[in-house]
């Protein structure tokens, strides 16, 4: 069962505060930027992520307490909450995302007008944490044909807001000089009388925070997140394609007040290759043959996507335009299914610039041949002189 107090090293009783502290310390500790290579570290990163996500909303945690993790990524956000609002866990959620639809998300003008009606943005004792996800980012990454079938192990560059490592994301020198907002009273929001109406707005001496820090850290200056340019190294699986997208949870910009990192999307596109063609997780390749190899039959080495190369064997009497299929010589399916097939299309090249004796001997084969060598010339004939009789 997930234990999402114990993935932060809290207890149920912690406080909001105490829930965003054990998550900076633990991000800090288990971002896969400081552990490049180490798949628990990621793995770990994630758990945390996910159980933070859930404690420091108070809506999520009232029903993770009283149902469980299942209830929680279920979305049974209407039980025991005054009705069911489609998987949000309340209906101002569902109008948060509704808003973010249309360029909100992250504090876009959308997102402002709506808490200026509804009251939200940085609620620290009756509703919402102040803390905000980090925004996601996007990178294009280009690939040659070869590094799309065998997987390969990029090393990018990414400039993004990190975790501030002197004041752990905190904003502040030291934990004291941190104090809850006397105008707000640490709810981040003030309410102003407009004639028939009572609105919420932003408390402008905190911005939202709940907080006010008397002495900011030196580092960020009171943001808790500085902008940092790091190496990331992403590893594409085998087999994908242009247009696939990855996501790559936490690697995009750090959150604000303490929240979760975003994530960063990857773009793929792969170059075209000199001979093969791709059809899915299956290769196409077309390979000329002469008139007497499609007629006596032979056999051919051909090249593999891989730069290696295989046999061929072309039966008699190929006709041009036949597909043979080699299996399993194709692309690795991306989600580990198995592998496709090469096709190889054959195309009888008919001869050019020959020689009087070629020309001879052709000519003598020529007077040899029967209407049984050439089966689909005789049944299109037949079928002329039907037409034309």
């Amino acid at each position: 069962m997930t234990d999402y107090y114990k993935e932060l090293g809290t207890t149920k009783s912690a406080t909001q505060e105490e829930i965003k502290k054990a998550y900076r310390k633990s991000a800090l500790q288990y971002h896969p930027d400081k552990n490049q290579g180490n798949p628990e570290a990621e793995k770990k990163f994630k758990k945390i992520s996910e159980a933070y996500e859930v404690l420091s909303d108070e809506n999520k945690r009232r029903i993770y307490d009283q149902y469980g993790a299942d209830a929680v990524k279920n979305g049974m956000g209407g039980m025991g909450g005054g009705g069911h609002h489609g998987g949000f866990s309340s209906m101002e959620e569902a109008l948060h995302t509704f808003m973010g639809a249309f360029g909100g998300g992250g504090g876009g003008s959308q997102e402002s007008i709506f808490d200026s009606f509804f009251g939200g943005g940085g609620f620290d004792g009756g509703g919402h944490s102040s803390a905000r996800q980090g925004a996601s980012k996007r990178m294009n990454l280009s690939l040659s044909f070869e590094e799309a079938i065998r997987g390969v192990e990029k090393e990018v560059s990414l400039t993004n807001y990190a975790y501030c490592g002197t004041c752990e994301g905190s904003g502040a020198a030291t934990s004291s000089s941190i104090k809850t907002c006397s105008k707000c009273g640490g709810r981040g929001q003030v309410h102003q009388s407009r004639g028939f109406f009572n609105m919420a707005t932003v408390c402008p001496n905190c911005s939202g925070k709940g907080k006010t820090i008397s002495d900011p850290c030196k580092s960020c200056h009171g943001e808790g997140r500085v902008k940092k340019k790091q190496n990331t190294t992403i590893k594409v699986p085998p087999g994908v394609d242009s247009g696939m997208q990855m996501k790559m949870a936490g690697y995009g910009d750090a959150g604000e007040g303490g929240g979760p990192a975003g994530d960063l999307y990857v773009h793929i596109t792969v170059a075209n290759h000199k001979f093969f063609q791709r059809d899915g997780d299956d290769l196409l390749i077309e390979v000329p043959i002469t008139f007497c190899e499609a007629a006596l039959g032979a056999k051919k080495e051909i090249p593999t996507a891989l730069g290696g190369a295989l046999k061929l064997n072309i039966p008699e009497g190929t006709q041009s335009g036949k597909i043979l299929k080699i299996k399993g010589e194709g692309v690795p399916n991306v989600h580990g299914q198995g592998k496709g097939d090469m096709l190889v299309k054959l195309l009888v090249e008919t001869p050019v610039d020959l020689s009087e004796k070629q020309k001879s001997v052709l000519a003598e084969f020529a007077e040899l041949e029967k209407d049984h060598n050439s089966p689909r010339k005789k049944t299109f004939f037949d079928k002329i002189k039907v037409l034309f009789s």
